[in-house]
């Protein structure tokens, strides 16, 4: 595997889920595979789940991790071709990246949306000059539409928590005080669409994700209806996608306080187990109630994002 971005690129999922499973049972037993690799991990945006879990994983896998904040470690960085560096960029991209990957083996990226310019954000410009120029195996962090690791950590949280049945899945907007972008719900909606659930997306009018993460999903504007009988409840802002609404593209819509997850929400599902990817807004996307129960996956939900990446950094290793 020399790319990871989509559900796609991971194979078989039944497989990567029973890999999953092997990887949580001996996190430590592929040091080998890592031994004198090295992964360089680039964040051009601001974490906490995602930097700890992957340098954990990496770790686990007898791995040397370099992390670079390029916002406070490095010079600041120009992405755009044919322009003249005559403002507060030093260097650009197309010489940052072969010398950053002359020090690795992996290159793992976070970039968030502009939420400006939808072509710019959906053409993935940055993570994909990383691909085009490293020469090197480039994982996503998260980029300006997807986050594959996220996704196929609830995936895994979603298969430790079996309903004796095919489970329904309900993605949902709630309101949130700054626009932030669709990466992390269409990767949750494209990885559930290729897993064995029954995937709703409920969202008010102009939210609509892009269809080709929601291709087959069903679409429900009625919150309540979507919410009935759910056995997981998947809480998630996302600005305008402009989909429907270019203009209004990285736009706020909405800050309909109705669609906060609450316990008269979850009491529509069937006792539904509610998740979010965090960092969560309370009060904002879910109350304290509903966040703090028994039906409340967010914490194992964040420790499989060390299992995900580990899972993932495992098999590009093995392709090395």
């Amino acid at each position: 595997m020399r790319t990871f971005f989509h559900v796609d690129d991971l194979g078989n999922l039944n497989e990567a889920l029973a890999e999953a499973q092997q990887v949580k049972s001996d996190r430590f037993a592929w040091q080998q595979l890592g031994k004198n690799k090295t992964l360089l991990m680039i964040f051009f945006n601001n974490s906490l789940r995602t930097r700890l879990s992957t340098q954990k994983a990496a770790m686990n896998l007898g791995m040397n991790v370099i992390v670079l904040d390029v916002n406070a470690g490095a010079w600041k960085l120009e992405t755009e071709r044919g322009v003249i560096m005559d403002g507060d960029k030093s260097e650009h991209l197309l010489e940052a990246i072969p010398v950053m990957a002359s020090y690795c083996d992996i290159i793992a990226v976070r970039s968030f949306a502009g939420l400006t310019d939808r072509a710019y954000d959906y053409a993935e410009t940055v993570v994909s000059q990383f691909v085009r120029y490293s020469g090197k195996p480039v994982v996503a962090m998260e980029t300006a539409t997807v986050h594959p690791l996220q996704a196929f950590a609830d995936l895994i949280t979603i298969s430790e928590n079996p309903v004796g049945r095919r489970p329904k899945v309900v993605l949902t907007w709630a309101p949130h005080c700054r626009a932030l972008p669709q990466a992390v719900p269409d990767s949750f909606a494209e990885w559930m669409m290729a897993a064995d659930v029954d995937l709703v997306v409920t969202h008010p009018e102009g939210y609509e994700l892009d269809p080709k993460f929601t291709r087959g999903a069903q679409i429900e504007y009625d919150q309540r209806k979507a919410l009935t009988d759910a056995d997981f409840v998947y809480a998630k802002n996302w600005s305008c996608p402009g989909v429907t609404r270019p203009d209004d593209y990285g736009k706020i819509l909405s800050k309909d306080m109705s669609w906060t997850i609450d316990a008269e929400h979850m009491s529509w599902t069937r006792n539904g187990k509610f998740m979010h990817c965090l960092p969560v807004r309370r009060g904002l996307i879910v109350t304290d109630d509903v966040i703090e129960s028994a039906n409340s996956l967010v914490i194992p939900e964040a420790a499989n994002r060390e299992i995900s990446a580990q899972v993932v950094l495992k098999r590009v290793l093995e392709s090395l």
